[in-house]
């Protein structure tokens, strides 16, 4: 590996210091390529960081996504809100105060004869329920504000069929 002079001469032997250098430089190299090829080996370790790196993705697009639809939600329910006369609204909110003091008295009922494990469970997920509390209102407002206008159109409908109808009858 060394070069021979051109003269003839043979090339003096390396010393020992500069073989046990290209020793260690070879073992270097040879230990650097082992691990790059180990690692190209290694088909489960690269298939566990490219399934993290798909869960990350995947969770920054459901959060998103989670963010667009409240912010649609929110905007419907304020255009229902906007559009719903005062007097549904009213309704609505009588409606809602009795369903609650209802659901309330239901709760407290159902407390006093629940067990105490099942009790903890019921509340954590109260404690989540509220903090959650202005997309269950919004979509229970506009649910009742559809319903309210559905059965106002409904009722005006039948009034003028059978109104129609029955002059009919007498003209005959």
């Amino acid at each position: 590996m060394s070069e021979q002079p051109r003269n003839g001469e043979s090339a003096p032997a390396p010393e020992p210091e500069e073989l046990r250098e290209q020793v260690e430089h070879t073992r270097e190299e040879l230990g650097a390529t082992v691990e790059a090829l180990a690692a190209k080996a290694d088909v489960k370790a690269q298939a566990k960081e490219k399934a993290a790196e798909i869960r990350e993705q995947a969770a920054a697009k459901a959060a998103h996504a989670s963010d667009q639809l409240r912010d649609k939600a929110a905007h419907a329910a304020e255009r229902v809100r906007d559009k719903t006369p005062e007097p549904v609204r009213d309704k609505a909110a009588h409606a809602a105060a009795h369903l609650r003091d209802g659901a309330a008295r239901a709760g407290h009922l159902a407390a006093e004869k629940t067990p105490e494990p099942l009790r903890e469970k019921a509340g954590t997920a109260a404690t989540k329920a509220r903090a959650n509390r202005a997309p269950l209102i919004a979509a229970g407002a506009v649910g009742l504000a559809l319903l309210v206008i559905l059965r106002h159109s409904h009722s005006h409908s039948h009034s003028h069929s059978r109104s129609r109808s029955h002059g009919r009858c007498w003209r005959r």
